[in-house]
């Protein structure tokens, strides 16, 4: 079992329960108390302690999910998630590690990739998208946002059948494959961010090429560990080793700023394309604001 962070102990067991469940819920997550007490800010602890805090957090059980009075009424569609999470993720996560590793190879400056979002957290549904955290070299952020989006319209190609929502509803075929994060190995060490969001970041991820790297980065950011003792994992998962299938050279430094042309002009068509649903724009703004520093095409972010 992991360490327990002394400095977050020091607020009390119902508190760090309270936070976590209040990070989940800004993230449109919440999960029973086994998940919730492995998962619990400052380190893991027993379920029935979970259990025993629920009055004193003022949270609740609802439809089996712990959470605050304000998300009550989401839970049930919550808890639907979790129970058709095993049904589709199977083939979606074997997809996205195919995916991954096909990126990773035709671009050799990415150096990782992590499977995020509800595929990693345990809430997806077949109308999803699959949003994936990448590390890339230092000059290669937009560049390989416009490579995966590009092999992500390919490999899109194929699930034309698959069902949409309004936020993954594309002309030509739907959104599947999508950068949620994208950092250059410099940002890296330190993080700017290493607060307790980001820290949740890193450890409900799957890394799926690069969890070495990933693990020097957790190392490198001390702070992480502080509010996730669970990132610091022994154990390392066995990785197949992800061959270059292009050379170096074909990708020089100056490529970017044309590809941060090319995706500013994509990403401003898809946010025209949904300009008659106020919901996904709204998410957007939402998912945008909580990755910064690091968000692209914003002009509040530190490094654009």
């Amino acid at each position: 079992m992991a360490a327990v962070s002394t400095a977050t102990v020091a607020l009390g067991l119902p508190a760090r329960v309270r936070r976590t469940v209040d990070l989940l819920e800004r993230r449109g997550y919440a999960l029973p108390p086994s998940r919730l007490a492995q998962a619990c800010l400052g380190g893991p602890v027993p379920s029935s302690a979970v259990l025993g805090s629920l009055a004193e957090a003022e949270l609740g059980l609802h439809h089996g999910l712990v959470v605050s009075a304000g998300c009550r009424e989401r839970a049930s569609a919550i808890s639907d998630r979790q129970r058709d999470h095993p049904l589709v993720a199977a083939a979606y996560l074997g997809e996205s590690i195919s995916f991954s590793r096909s990126l990773a190879g035709l671009c050799p400056f990415v150096i990782s990739i992590s499977i995020a979002g509800s595929l990693a957290s345990g809430g997806f549904r077949e109308s999803d998208d699959v949003d994936l955290n990448l590390v890339v070299e230092d000059g290669y952020r937009h560049l390989a946002y416009v490579a995966l989006n590009a092999l992500g319209l390919l490999h899109a190609l194929r699930h034309r059948g698959k069902p949409v929502d309004a936020h993954t509803a594309r002309p030509l075929a739907p959104r599947l494959m999508t950068a949620n994060l994208v950092l250059e190995r410099s940002a890296c060490f330190p993080l700017a961010r290493q607060d307790e969001d980001m820290a949740y970041e890193l450890f409900s991820s799957q890394p799926v090429v690069g969890a070495a790297f990933l693990s020097s980065v957790i190392q490198a950011n001390p702070r992480l560990a502080e509010h996730f003792p669970q990132l610091a994992r022994t154990e390392q998962a066995t990785e197949a080793e992800v061959r270059a299938r292009l050379p170096r050279w074909l990708y020089p430094r100056w490529l970017d700023r044309p590809a941060r042309a090319v995706g500013l002009a994509a990403w401003r068509y898809m946010q025209w394309t949904r300009r008659h649903s106020p919901e996904a724009l709204a998410r957007v703004a939402f998912v945008r604001s909580t990755m910064r520093p690091y968000t692209l095409f914003d002009n509040r972010g530190l490094l654009e």
